[in-house]
């Protein structure tokens, strides 16, 4: 699957005992009506119990420059959260990062285990759209193990 291309997103979330986080390649928009969206987390990840905890998450769908927050939030859980200046809450609770072009927050719809992960589907309640320059820039692609920005093609 490394060489099929994939949008980056990190989910953010607070089950009750600080803020969890983590980069995901699986995000996949499921239904219009209702809204619903999904990923997927494997069940070794250090992440999985608070999710299962959690009622509400943050999906932010990164822009190529925030190739640096995919990569710490890949790292060592303890390091995600560490640079206060990278997010704040919203006033529902959950970590929310700065200069995300495009944030869903969502409630946790269902936990469908599948195979050594567990796909996760949100119920959107919330989308955040920045209308300025940086939400313009490119998504942020992950394909055969490296970071892209994707180029349009000639018509």
């Amino acid at each position: 699957m490394r060489r099929h291309p994939a949008g980056v997103v990190i989910v953010t979330l607070d089950a009750g005992s600080g803020p969890v986080g983590f980069t995901a390649t699986s995000f996949a928009s499921l239904s219009l009506d209702p809204p619903l969206v999904s990923f997927n987390i494997a069940d070794t990840s250090s992440s999985i119990d608070a999710l299962r905890g959690a009622g509400s998450l943050v999906i932010h769908l990164l822009g190529e420059h925030q190739r640096h927050l995919a990569q710490r939030f890949s790292r060592s859980a303890e390091e995600r959260f560490r640079d206060v200046s990278l997010w704040n809450r919203l006033e529902s609770g959950e970590p929310v990062l700065h200069g995300t072009p495009i944030w869903l927050r969502t409630t946790v719809h269902q936990l469908i285990p599948a195979g050594d992960h567990t796909l996760v589907i949100g119920l959107v309640t919330r989308v955040h759209d920045e209308d300025d320059a940086e939400a313009a820039a490119s998504p942020l692609l992950y394909h055969d193990g490296r970071y892209h920005r994707p180029t349009p093609l000639d018509e």
